[in-house]
């Protein structure tokens, strides 16, 4: 309700900020066609020219994105949809390419894919970088990189791309990333993954740019089975299961509810973990010598994670999505049951159940029929889009910009306009003197709206920036004072405040000299991981002489933590050692 309200307050304020601006100075401006063409070639949206033959411009047609990437348009790409279910090999075979390629870049909705990948190729011997909003591991002489979708270079040139989770495109507020991974990269082949799905609306797309598409088609590498009997009683849970749930406080009553039966111990994965703590809980699940042989999680082992499950059990059928519940979608249930029986684990053929007998009628039926037929992808205006139609009204003010820009935007019926975050965040942040890359940067940034915790330190760095130009962590922050959470409501604060951390990590790689504490806040983000580990294993039911299962290094964290802090205040306030 507080975000709620802060939202409507900003929003307002901004309805009268084109009248009344008391950002920088604003002229109201307006441009004559030869004016809108000089501006469009200084600003490199050379593919205007393309297609404005009448010497019209339109700013809103966005009836040709294919046409924004003109040096993707220079080749003729050989583009390979490598489709089919999951545990298929689909993406095995095309990242063999990107081993052999000379150059190349794989594209994963993930940090945690993103990841792997970066590993597997430098453990054969491809020097390859490690690039997502939060980390940066560049190897000396790499010709390869692996990143996060958003941080996709489409300027550079390369033999060979990757993009994984191409059903990603239809996605409603990250599939413009996919769609600008697909028409941009400049390869000389691109390897495309993911669901059947796709393919028609793929080829739709790619038929304007000339590219070569060919299509292959998978079916999965081991049994997956839709038993036809309900889980009954928790005590029929056995080792290797995976039951799945939507929300962190239904994980944990069933954490609990697992562990209290007395024959195992479990570990969590969902979304609001830090990805180092769903990794390392994954790697326990993973591990014969581990205690924790049973994992809950929510949809968040879709992809991303490989797990050796031996069936997945849904506890339901429904799902938040924000706005209200839902029935799971047949693709969300095929992605999640897919992660059963992984080809070359110690579980060959994988299971597929429910908790409840009412809804194992659904998880049947979804498993017999194809995932829906993608109609459209996601598409968003650049930067620079966005920039010459401000210029084009007379304004700084970017939530009046993006508003009117996305009620006027012109589409083919192959894309729709993203449900993104940033007219929300453009309403808070238009209250700030800043120029309109300064705010295009903040509505782009990774923060989580529905978390207040998470809006306010987006509003604290934004207002610190805009006043003084450089914002230090510990004007929001005070490194030394993390605890291990004892109760939910700590450990969801705990999770907020890593969070905050990580954007503060995002901006400082865009605006490195303005936000100069990256390390403290990467060390800081480090020990809330480790702090929410140590919350997991506490909680956990361990019967009198049993092993812990982590050995919690409290004495460590402390030491460190104290360490980082008199480091960290020694730089900024200059205080002797």
């Amino acid at each position: 309700m507080a975000v709620a309200a802060l939202l409507r307050r900003r929003a307002l304020s901004s309805v009268h900020a084109v009248s009344s601006c008391r950002n920088a100075v604003c002229v109201r401006c307006h441009f004559s066609n030869s004016d809108l063409h000089s501006i469009a070639n200084s600003a490199d949206l050379r593919f205007w020219r393309g297609y404005h033959n009448s010497g019209k411009f339109d700013l809103t047609d966005m009836t040709h994105p294919h046409m924004w990437y003109p040096k993707a348009r220079e080749k003729k790409r050989n583009v390979y949809l490598h489709v089919g279910p999951t545990n298929s090999g689909k993406t095995y075979n095309a990242l063999k390419r990107l081993e052999a390629s000379s150059s190349g870049v794989y594209c994963g909705p993930l940090r945690l894919l993103a990841r792997e990948v970066a590993q597997r190729l430098n453990k054969v011997d491809v020097p390859c970088n490690l690039i997502t909003g939060q980390e940066r591991d560049e190897i000396e002489g790499a010709k390869h990189s692996s990143v996060t979708v958003e941080m996709a270079d489409v300027t550079t040139e390369y033999q060979c791309a990757v993009i994984d989770e191409i059903q990603m495109v239809g996605c409603k507020s990250r599939g413009f990333s996919f769609t600008r991974a697909l028409l941009g990269l400049c390869s000389d082949e691109l390897h495309v993954c993911g669901d059947p799905a796709a393919v028609p609306l793929i080829q739709r797309i790619l038929e304007a740019t000339g590219d070569l598409v060919t299509v292959q088609y998978y079916e999965r590498l081991s049994p997956l089975v839709p038993m036809k009997s309900p889980l009954g009683s928790f005590s029929n849970i056995k080792a290797g299961d995976c039951l799945v749930t939507f929300s962190r406080k239904e994980i944990y009553k069933l954490k609990k509810r697992i562990e209290m039966e007395g024959k195992h111990l479990c570990s969590v994965v969902y979304g609001s973990l830090p990805p180092e703590t769903r990794t390392k809980q994954a790697t326990m699940f993973n591990d014969d010598t581990s205690d924790l042989n049973v994992l809950v999680a929510s949809d968040a082992i879709g992809m991303g994670l490989n797990l050796n499950i031996s069936r997945i059990i849904f506890s339901t059928m429904m799902k938040f999505d924000g706005f209200s519940f839902r029935e799971l979608t047949v693709a969300e249930i095929k992605q999640i049951a897919g992660r059963a029986g992984r080809y070359g684990s110690k579980f060959p053929v994988g299971e597929v159940t429910c908790l409840d007998a009412e809804d194992i009628p659904l998880l049947h039926s979804a498993m017999k029929s194809p995932s829906p037929i993608i109609e459209r992808a996601g598409l968003f205006p650049t930067f620079d889009l966005l920039a010459l139609y401000s210029r084009l009204h007379g304004t700084d003010f970017f939530h009046p910009v993006l508003e009117r820009f996305l009620e006027k935007a012109k589409l083919s019926p192959d894309y729709f306009i993203a449900e993104c975050e940033d007219m929300l965040v453009a309403a808070i942040v238009d209250d700030f003197p800043l120029g309109l890359y300064d705010k295009y940067l903040f509505c782009i940034s990774p923060v989580d709206m529905r978390d207040d915790i998470s809006v306010q330190g987006l509003v604290q760095f934004a207002e610190n920036y805009a006043r003084k130009g450089i914002v230090r962590l510990k004007e929001i922050f005070t490194p030394g004072t993390l605890q291990v959470p004892k109760t939910h409501n700590q450990l969801k604060e705990l999770e907020s405040v890593h969070k905050v951390l990580e954007l503060y990590v995002w901006l400082s790689f865009k605006v490195e000299d303005s936000f100069p504490d990256r390390e403290v806040a990467a060390s800081q983000k480090s020990i809330c991981s480790m702090l929410i580990e140590e919350y997991l294993e506490r909680s956990g039911w361990q019967p009198q002489g049993r092993r812990r299962f982590l050995r919690g290094p409290q004495k460590l964290l402390r030491e460190y933590d104290v360490s980082q802090m008199r480091k960290y205040f020694q730089e900024v306030d200059g205080r002797p050692k």
